[in-house]
């Protein structure tokens, strides 16, 4: 049984900085959808920023009175949840899956709200990594959208995200949760989950990542991520360049928010090793007065998962100091039980097929590095696409840097995908290697199984975009026991 945590500490009060507005609206009964298909219609006719290219965006569309008002409408479920709050770059939802897979492994009722999906968009509000089913998601979409329109004549139309976040914390006030963590959606000081007073807040790697949006320098960015800082709630971190430090201090003193640093105020270290059982990996050692966290083992792949898994340990040994118990073996249990989730995760095994979301310069040479690292492998093909408004010339020099040979294509899925002729030609401006071009993903991964042998490896990399739908038609493939080479036929 879930362990309760209703006397084991009381979660920090709203400041009075954070006030809501009076209650304007208040809603009677539920919106009521014939269908959960209906349900979904009426959430992709939203406006949706996570499918329109940055210079559309209408910066307005950020702002977080309507998204209190919908709080308010709802009877504020965001009092009601315990949780952590995750920003950053790169390495925010690796974080959040550590963490809530680490709570659930101790025994708490844990929620987790992430974004994008993969391949269906219940996937992103989960609790103890169940998805919410589809009746769940109706119900608790409709009592989002009554809030929503209650306070639409005064605050405006609620956007896709915004439905999708009140309907997570309601969902989890609902369910009584014993905690949540939240992962923001974009930036942080204006995204619609910064209505929580969390427990403890994570801030992860600051990378230059929407600057059409965030700002074009590392210290905008990082300012914006820094938004999710409360008066007296501890924010950690790891080490980040001079930039970055520089304004997670002094957002943190202005804010009254203690700050702690990995390797700094919090005693942690992390070494590579390889063993018969789990290969090459990381493991991860933090201690405090409170917590003894030895030589876990990092059940992602990449450098730069040690320190997301750092994080974690340190949200896991604060939350103790807040009632909540996370003993060791449970967490090793937990961090064993993390899902991949789109982060080099294996969906096809002969040929070998790995899906990763990376979709940056930085997270594609981190990509590229924890391949050679964790991969054994004669060869690689990679299936690339990406959207067009993401910084495409420098993802290109870092998979020129990995791959054998690259096949250029777009997801069917995102109006913003970057025209695969496109990309081939800007690649040969900077590497010789063998490419080649297919209008459709389906397309790709039968050229690429065709171009491969055993030994050799598939990737499918450059967007959550793509990513997800590699993994919707393979998992349909094995659904239907067809190889690979087959996936073409499905309808």
């Amino acid at each position: 049984m879930p362990r309760s945590t209703s006397a084991a500490g009381k979660a920090p009060g709203r400041s009075s900085g954070q006030a809501a507005a009076p209650v304007k609206a208040r809603i009677r009964r539920p919106k009521r959808f014939a269908s959960h298909q209906t349900a979904l219609k009426y959430l992709n006719d939203s406006v949706n920023v996570e499918r329109m290219r940055p210079a559309n965006v209408d910066r307005g569309v950020f702002r977080l009175d309507r998204m209190r008002a919908m709080m308010d409408a709802l009877g504020n479920p965001e009092r009601d949840v315990r949780c952590v709050h995750v920003a950053g770059s790169k390495g925010k939802g690796s974080t959040a899956e550590m963490l809530a897979s680490c709570l659930s492994s101790c025994g708490y009722t844990t929620g987790l709200y992430t974004s994008p999906h993969l391949t269906d968009v219940r996937e992103r509000v989960r609790i103890n990594n169940r998805w919410i089913d589809e009746d769940e998601f109706t119900a608790a979409l409709g009592a989002a959208a009554a809030a929503a329109e209650a306070v639409e004549a005064r605050h405006g139309q609620a956007t896709y995200f915004e439905l999708l976040t009140a309907l997570a914390l309601r969902f989890f006030a609902e369910r009584a949760v014993d905690a949540a963590v939240l992962e923001v959606g974009l930036g942080g000081r204006l995204d619609s989950t910064n209505v929580v007073t969390p427990e403890v807040c994570i801030l992860t790697a600051i990378q230059l990542e929407h600057t059409q949006l965030l700002g074009s320098t590392l210290a905008e960015i990082a300012r914006e991520k820094a938004g999710i800082m409360k008066p007296g709630v501890t924010a950690i971190t790891f080490p980040q360049c001079d930039e970055v430090m520089g304004v997670f201090r002094e957002e943190a003193d202005r804010v009254g928010a203690p700050l702690r640093v990995l390797g700094k105020e919090i005693d942690f270290s992390y070494r590579f090793e390889a063993t018969p059982e789990l290969g090459p990996h990381a493991r991860v050692c933090l201690t405090s007065p409170r917590t003894t966290y030895e030589h876990l083992a990092v059940p992602l792949k990449g450098e730069h998962q040690a320190l997301n898994c750092g994080l974690a340990l340190a949200a896991l040994d604060h939350l103790r100091d807040r009632g909540f118990d996370t003993p060791e073996r449970q967490v090793a249990l937990g961090l064993a039980a993390t899902p991949a989730n789109g982060r080099l995760e294996q969906v096809w095994s002969s040929p070998r097929i790995l899906i990763d979301g990376a979709h940056t310069p930085d997270s594609l040479h981190a990509l590229v590095k924890a391949i050679g690292a964790h991969v054994r492998y004669d060869s690689m093909v990679m299936i690339f696409g990406c959207a067009a408004d993401k910084n495409v010339d420098g993802m290109l020099s870092k998979i020129a840097l990995g791959a054998d040979k690259i096949i250029f294509t777009r997801s069917a899925d995102n109006p913003r995908a970057c025209d695969p002729a496109d990309l081939q030609r800007r690649f040969a401006e900077r590497s010789p290697k063998m490419t080649q071009v297919e209008p459709t993903l389906k397309d790709a991964i039968n050229t690429a199984y065709r171009a491969v042998g055993r030994d050799d490896l598939i990737l499918v990399t450059g967007s959550f975009y793509l990513a997800g739908e590699a993994k919707r038609l393979l998992a349909d493939a094995a659904a239907k026991r067809k190889p690979a080479q087959q996936v073409e036929a499905k309808a």
